[in-house]
Parts: structure tokens; sequence; C-alpha cells
């Protein structure tokens, strides 16, 4: 698999990687368990009741699926997609009912996933944006580790100049995931700092530059127009970039959240999602509802409030998870 940063993940000693797929495999399945709790659970009773699938099996799938927040519209286009699939060809059951689901949401978690912007020469900027309370700081120290744990140099960028505590809440998880950061005093100018930041990664070769931006909504014009700001400063410093914009959404929030997101892409530029807190919400059927209506990849999920609780995310393991 390659990784959101077109670095081979199996580069792992061949014998560990069985061990380290389980184990990640575990996390994922431990980070879906309350969205599984409902949706599996209806999903294996219709199964074992289902011996044909008919109209009444597949209004009890549309059921299960809205209830885990996958949504009107894809629930709708998943439902319709199946009626098709049955007009062709009887389903034979809820055995193959369940698999042809799961084959159904694998394909929409993957549609959206390309292969991500790789800059000639160092370094690749990334910007962490979206609305206060969601985790943008506490995402941007934990990618900073996942970063150094995938042998890549990392410098991070305090440009959340207006909220109270947000440059030392940044420090504090610079130094525990071990890397330097560029900063400014609360109240100063973004832009002015993230050319600090990305002049300093030029010069010391660093090869991520991680951009923590202040929280902001659509309707918010000057803070947009800060952010707009913000990338030409890139650009100029460093071709193409900002190489990847991560909206970083709350999992808890559901449906709510992906309005929030449909508002926020259109004026942000946002080329991928990070869902938080993942592990506390019976609403994990939002990564279905992103990546089909918004046509964005989930690139990583917040699984936790420890350094490692950090996933990149893997749509196949996602939907056995959940469905597991």
């Amino acid at each position: 698999m390659i990784s959101f940063f077109g670095k081979k993940n199996n580069e792992a000693k061949p014998a560990a990687e069985p061990e380290e797929k389980q184990g990640f495999f575990s996390r994922m399945r431990d980070a879906v368990t309350r969205t599984r709790e409902s949706f599996s659970t209806r999903i294996n009773d219709l199964v074992a009741m289902t011996r044909e699938v008919d109209e009444s099996a597949l209004e009890d799938l549309e059921a299960a699926l809205l209830t885990s927040d996958i949504g009107v519209q894809t629930t709708t286009e998943i439902l319709d997609a199946l009626r098709e699939r049955a007009k062709r060809q009887a389903i034979d059951g809820g055995a193959e009912l369940k698999q042809l689901l799961k084959e159904q949401l694998l394909a929409i978690l993957e549609a959206p996933i390309t292969q991500q912007a790789i800059p000639a020469e160092p370094p690749r900027v990334t910007f962490l944006v979206g609305v206060n309370g969601t985790g943008k700081t506490t995402t941007s120290g934990k990618l900073a580790a996942w970063l150094r744990d995938q042998n890549r140099s990392v410098l991070l960028c305090a440009a959340d100049t207006f909220r109270a505590a947000a440059i030392e809440q940044l420090e504090v998880w610079a130094a525990r995931s071990g890397v330097e950061m560029i900063k400014t005093r609360q109240g100063g100018d973004p832009a002015a700092v993230l050319y600090d930041a990305a002049s300093a990664a030029k010069a010391r070769k660093v090869d991520e530059v991680l951009v923590d931006t202040a929280g902001r909504l659509h309707t918010k014009s000057g803070l947009m127009d800060e952010l707009e700001k913000m990338r030409r400063t890139a650009a100029k410093l460093v071709p193409g970039a900002p190489h990847e914009v991560l909206l970083v959404l709350d999992a808890t929030t559901g449906q709510n959240g992906l309005q929030q997101a449909r508002q926020f892409t259109q004026a942000a530029g946002v080329t991928g999602i990070v869902l938080t807190k993942l592990d506390g919400t019976a609403k994990g059927g939002i990564a279905v509802a992103i990546a089909r209506e918004l046509k964005l990849p989930v690139r990583f999920v917040g699984v936790g409030e420890q350094m490692g609780d950090l996933l990149e995310f893997d749509p196949a393991a996602f939907v056995d998870a959940l469905l597991g």
C-alpha cells in the first residue's frame, strides 16, 4: 500500500508485517466499536433472517445504514445499486447481500483516493484547517509524530495566532513528538510566521511542514481571506504549496459535520479529511458519506488521546471492522 505521503508502508521486515497488519486492524476495529455495535448487529440479524432478498430486506438494510449516519443520499445510491444488481441476477440470501454491501462501501471509500503531490524538492507543506474544537492542534502534533515514524523530518508552524493558548498547546505537542516549531506572539501575523517556517524548512532541508491554522468558518470572511494570504505566501516560497489541505472534522457531529465540511471545502481548497474522535461515536458511517458526497478521501482517523492514536485511513480495514 502507498501511504498518504508517497512512501511505501511495506518497508518493515516481512516477518513482522502480519503482526503489524493485525495490530492495525485491531485498533481500527476498536475505533468503530460503537458504530459496529449498532450497525453490524443489525446487519448480522438481517443476514441470519434473510433467505430471499426482497424489498422488505432492503428496507431493513436502509434503516441500518441511516442509523450509522451514512446519510440519505449515499444510502439511496447504495440501495439503488443493490436493486439494479437484483434485477440482473438474484441476490442469494443475506450472506451475499452483506458481501455486496461491503463491496459497495469499499468502492465508495476508495473512489476519491488519488496519488498525493510530492514536490521535487522539500519541504512538503500541509495546512490543517477547520473550526475550533475539532482537534486541529492535537492532530498537528500526532501527525508530526506519525511522520517521524516514517523517517520524515518535520517542522511545525504555529499559525493559529488567534486562539488563546493555541501556540503553547502546539509547543507541548512539538516537544512530545520531538520536532522543532516556528512561532510568533499571540495575535501575530499568521502569514509572517508561515513565511519564517517555510524559509527555515528550506534552509534546513526539512521534509515536511505542518501548518496549524486558526479555527474558522466559511462565513468568517476575514479569516478566510487570511487563509488565502497564507496560501499565496506558501506558494511564493515553495512551488506548489500548500501541497495538501486537510480538513479536521469531529466524527461525533455526524451529518452536521458533513454540512460544515461541505461549506468549508468550497472556500478552503480542501484535499482530504482527518476524522477525529472516531472512537467516541456510533456515527462512524460518516466516513462513507464524506467520500461519496464531498468526493474527498479520508486520510487519517483519530482514535484516542495518546500520541500514537492517529491512524492512516485504510478503507478495507475500516469496512472489515465495521461489518466484522
